[in-house]
């Protein structure tokens, strides 16, 4: 049987995703705003055409919601008729759990988002699961991988370790998420939710100075987050305080992390560097 992904948003893990998929022998389509060629795969422009729902059966969104709600939903529905689809994904994020203090949380916390961009997603989370179509939410910590992460910011010499205490971050490689995507699309359970984030919960200037280790350069100096000049999108993350728990993507799908901590992950990707 014929498969074909429709990757709402053709961004970084929706392009992971396709190059796991695509070598199986799916088809994947993609959506940009300037519908352009993406890695290789010529992407239609949307908003301004219909979306290319011919013979569609697996749909990932990645599109953030607005103030106004998500920005693809309804025209998705609208569009679809009586088309079934067997998969549908959202990517969502870990900050609708908002701030727990260094506490761990899992997919049956209660959701208290602290910002504005958190209260966006639960809404956009909450109309994509009343939406009737099959819906599984993923919610991404942050994301690292090829071109992405820390060894830009060491290389460019403004790399700094801010020191807030007990601060904790959640992460994820690309690769992995594209993992656990997959292996949703081969379990499908419509109305799972997943938290998708490695192992080891960690502090941010531990991996800067990682990074900072293997790339042979002086470690960073060290910044007091109280006095470091950052920017308010920089400072609102240092905001949330947390630790994922990811058990449920193991013992539901059975996904075993290739990259379960940011030193497995930084470790593969310093090969990269130039």
């Amino acid at each position: 049987m014929n498969k074909t992904l429709l990757c709402l948003g053709f961004g970084y893990s929706a392009r992971a995703l396709a190059q796991r998929l695509v070598p199986e022998g799916w088809r994947v389509l993609g959506t940009s705003r300037e519908g352009h060629c993406v890695d290789g795969l010529q992407t239609v422009k949307w908003p301004g055409t219909a979306l290319p729902l011919g013979g569609v059966t697996h749909v990932l969104s990645s599109i953030a919601p607005t103030d106004s709600g998500d920005p693809v939903l309804p025209s998705l529905v609208d569009q679809l008729g009586a088309q079934k689809l067997d998969w549908v994904g959202y990517l969502s994020t870990t900050a609708v759990y908002g701030d727990h203090g260094g506490a761990w949380v899992d997919e049956e916390t209660e959701l208290a988002p602290s910002t504005k961009r958190g209260h966006w997603r639960v809404a956009a989370e909450r109309a994509w699961q009343s939406s009737g179509l099959p819906v599984h939410v993923f919610r991404l910590a942050g994301i690292y991988g090829p071109g992405r992460g820390p060894f830009s910011k060491v290389k460019s010499g403004r790399a700094r370790r801010i020191i807030k205490p007990n601060q904790v971050f959640s992460r994820i490689h690309v690769e992995d998420i594209a993992l656990v995507l997959a292996a949703s699309i081969a379990r499908p359970a419509p109305g799972a939710v997943y938290n998708v984030c490695d192992d080891v919960p960690a502090p941010p200037q531990d991996v800067i100075g990682y990074a900072a280790e293997l790339l042979k350069r002086p470690l960073p100096p060290i910044v007091e987050f109280d006095t470091a000049d950052m920017s308010p999108m920089a400072r609102s993350f240092y905001a949330e305080n947390k630790r994922v728990r990811n058990a449920r993507i193991k013992s539901e799908l059975g996904v075993q992390l290739m990259y379960p901590d940011y030193r497995s992950g930084l470790d593969a990707l310093v090969d990269l560097e130039d």
